[in-house]
């Protein structure tokens, strides 16, 4: 079940983002971040500008996507930002592909035209996850991030939204 995220569930939001750190795969944060410092960004999000929805498994929230405003100015109004995190024990099992089509399927009723994501080079199953969902690669930065001493390149990831009827 992928619903929107609730207050409560910010603890196991935090925690599975946390989880994500050592990889060195998914995030630019180097130590984990804690709830209260989070509060602020989960409180910008509503249900109907700019989501955190959460995925339940059995009643146990399993992974978590958010919408991020591009820019933070107005002629971007329609291009939100993306993020993805799973908890450990559900990497392939299918979450990220779930909370990302969801997200592509319901972008239009958020008013969201274009979709982008920051991805590290050397994340390949995110990569793939985003190329098999029709991402496509809108750019390339090389070595912008350090990461335990390793420069690490970063991938922007795309997808233009048409309004396209079922």
């Amino acid at each position: 079940m992928i619903r929107n995220a609730i207050a409560s569930d910010l603890p196991t939001i935090v925690a599975i983002y946390n989880a994500a750190v050592p990889s060195r795969m998914a995030t630019a944060d180097l130590e984990p971040i804690s709830v209260d410092s989070r509060r602020f960004w989960f409180y910008e999000h509503t249900p109907d500008y700019r989501p955190i929805w959460v995925m339940e498994v059995n009643y146990v929230l399993v992974g978590w996507l958010s919408f991020q405003s591009f820019f933070g100015r107005p002629a971007y109004y329609r291009t939100a930002e993306i993020s993805i995190y799973v908890a450990p024990t559900y990497h392939r099992c299918g979450v990220g592909r779930q909370l990302l089509s969801r997200a592509i399927h319901e972008s239009p009723s958020l008013g969201i035209k274009t979709l982008v994501s920051f991805i590290f080079a050397h994340n390949k199953p995110s990569l793939k996850l985003f190329e098999t969902s029709g991402f496509q690669r809108w750019g390339y930065l090389p070595t912008v991030a350090e990461l335990d001493t390793i420069e690490r390149d970063l991938v922007i990831m795309g997808y233009k939204i048409t309004d396209q009827k079922c």
